[in-house]
């Protein structure tokens, strides 16, 4: 009981959380030891923690691009996501750490995904699309394949030019942009990253999808069976003009090895390129904010340029990712008019008993 200044007693109230909690005799060396290794952590201060790890991950991926150059492994760029965004967690509680890993499993899961894509199509017997899709090319566009074309008049088998060095720049560009506008969005605001990935999720399983049911063969692999003229797979050769010829042997490596040949109806490259330049475009405020779909643009000249696409597959491509943009779009305008709603329903009801009550 505490005295009050008018001589009464008052009772004394205890504020939850502020009491000092009683520990058992079996835990105390526990916590000694905790506040033992935690205290040159706070004092050196858990911003400055992060900020040193962040410096040894983006040494660390500096080393990567300079040895072995740009990751395009779909497990490599989820570890190295997921790696990045914990640091930024550090000191911030166990369950921001926990909400990293569940945020990013979905996404994970799609990139594992596609690696399966021509598994299943094999396994589903789905014929290889490649004689048809190459006469629509040619008569689109009056007896001319636009990659033949663009390969006669640009490439140089005896040099590399920096028009090279451009798309293969350009084409790499496809496995970074994605997660790190992502990875940007989740530390910013969740929100804008949630309305970000369940567009390229909803995108990818829709690509996918279409994979397994209608596999078709790219530019460069119809070229080698004899469906159209000369072409080459262009797309890791500009490394050689930074005289980088180990990214141009890795780079082939992913292709050839875990990547799915006959993904290319529609292009996820060019969809991907358009919704990353539209989520962009919508943030951005400066009048100048339209020369961002020069990057959706560069990367369709690319795909064509490389023979990774067929200009169709491009069409197809820029159409699912506006599909996948308008429907989420009309989803989340139905569950923001659906949201009041439910909440005035509960209100209503308790306003029909008290008349009610009144009544009586």
């Amino acid at each position: 009981m505490a005295e009050r200044p008018d001589g009464t007693e008052q009772q004394r109230r205890t504020v939850p959380g502020v009491a000092k909690p009683r520990i058992a005799p079996l835990t105390k060396p526990l916590v000694a030891g905790y506040e033992l290794v935690m205290r040159p952590i706070h004092a050196v201060g858990w911003h400055r923690i992060r900020l040193a790890f962040g410096l040894a991950y983006f040494l660390a991926i500096g080393y990567i691009l300079v040895t072995d150059g740009v990751p395009t492994g779909r497990k490599a760029l989820s570890y190295i996501v997921v790696a990045g965004l914990a640091i930024t967690c550090l000191g911030r509680g166990w369950r921001r750490l926990v909400q990293v890993v569940i945020d990013w499993l979905p996404f994970t899961v799609v990139l594992m995904t596609y690696d399966q894509s021509r598994a299943l199509a094999d396994t589903m017997g789905m014929p290889l699309h490649e004689s048809d899709i190459a006469r629509a090319e040619s008569w689109l566009f009056g007896g001319h394949v636009p990659t033949v074309w663009l390969q006669q008049h640009f490439y140089d088998a005896a040099q590399v030019h920096w028009w090279d060095a451009l798309a293969t720049l350009t084409y790499t560009s496809h496995f970074v942009v994605t997660p790190l506008i992502a990875a940007i969005f989740w530390i910013r605001d969740r929100r804008v990253w949630m309305r970000y990935i369940s567009r390229v999720i909803l995108l990818s399983f829709a690509g996918l999808a279409t994979y397994i049911l209608f596999p078709e063969a790219p530019p460069w692999l119809a070229a080698r069976d004899g469906y159209i003229g000369s072409v080459s797979r262009l797309s890791a050769r500009g490394w050689e003009y930074f005289h980088a010829s180990f990214a141009n042997r890795l780079l082939e490596a992913g292709q050839n090895g875990g990547a799915n040949p006959v993904a290319a109806m529609p292009s996820l490259h060019l969809a991907f390129a358009f919704l990353a330049a539209l989520t962009i475009y919508e943030r951005l405020q400066t009048r100048w904010r339209g020369l961002i779909y020069l990057y959706p643009v560069l990367m369709g000249l690319t795909l064509v340029y490389t023979g990774e696409h067929y200009v169709i597959d491009l069409v197809f491509g820029m159409l699912y990712a506006v599909a996948a943009h308008w429907a989420l779009c009309r989803w989340e305008a139905w569950w923001r008019a659906r949201r009041p709603a439910r909440v005035a329903v509960p209100e209503l009801a308790a306003e029909t008993e008290m008349e009610s009550a009144t009544a009586t």
